[in-house]
């Protein structure tokens, strides 16, 4: 579904009128707010198959800091390899890299290893290597970055969308208050139970992704 269609759905389930356009009342802009919210909790929950993505970083001789150009700042990592020389890279502690960076002249070799170390210009994450490269290597960092804030009416959710309308009809309930329909504990409910579910299917599909925050 799209924001606007998601921000409709809501919308109807509150017996409101529905909109042309995310920001056409006040309201509609807050039910988009809440379609937004709703989002980020289910891609906070777990690691769905469906934000994944693979951030290839080629290394130059002598250079051991690179970013991992569009992933940000919130991501999980699933996996890290270096397929020119088809070995895994292992995810080093700060403090064990700094040591090993900067006491001595560090060795140039196969990188093996890596740590994450702040953000470039852009706000995306980058990595320390080491060994130091000392040629061109292919690595692979694979990855779960949720999808951007919706903000045009034409864009359509990553995640599940009818948990997204679940939770943000939930969210709705509680701004607005009781009216004699669902409650929002109600409804908040059946998202969790709803969200559960979902996790659970997934799960059976990828057995290595077992954590689940509901």
């Amino acid at each position: 579904m799209t924001y606007l269609e998601l921000v409709n759905d809501v919308l109807v389930r509150l017996r409101e009128s529905t909109v042309s356009t995310v920001g056409e009342t006040t309201y509609s802009s807050l039910i988009g707010k809440f379609v937004n919210d709703a989002k980020r909790q289910i891609e906070d929950s777990y690691s769905w198959n469906v934000l994944s993505q693979t951030i290839t970083v080629t290394t130059t001789s002598g250079t051991s800091s690179y970013a991992l150009t569009g992933a940000g700042q919130k991501f999980r990592i699933n996996d890290a390899i270096n397929t020119t020389s088809v070995i895994t890279l292992d995810n080093t502690t700060v403090a064990d890299m700094n040591r090993k960076l900067n006491f001595g002249t560090p060795s140039q070799s196969i990188p093996s290893e890596f740590c994450f170390s702040g953000v470039d210009g852009s706000g995306d994450t980058k990595v320390d290597l080491f060994p130091v490269p000392d040629g061109v290597y292919t690595l692979k960092f694979d990855l779960t970055i949720p999808q951007a804030n919706l903000s045009a009416d034409g864009t359509s959710v990553k995640v599940l969308d009818y948990l997204v309308t679940q939770s943000a009809y939930a969210r709705a309930l509680i701004e607005r208050g009781e009216d004699g329909g669902t409650s929002s504990s109600e409804a908040y409910a059946l998202f969790r139970g709803m969200l559960s579910d979902a996790i659970a299917l997934e799960s059976t599909r990828y057995p290595e992704d077992n954590f689940v925050a509901v």
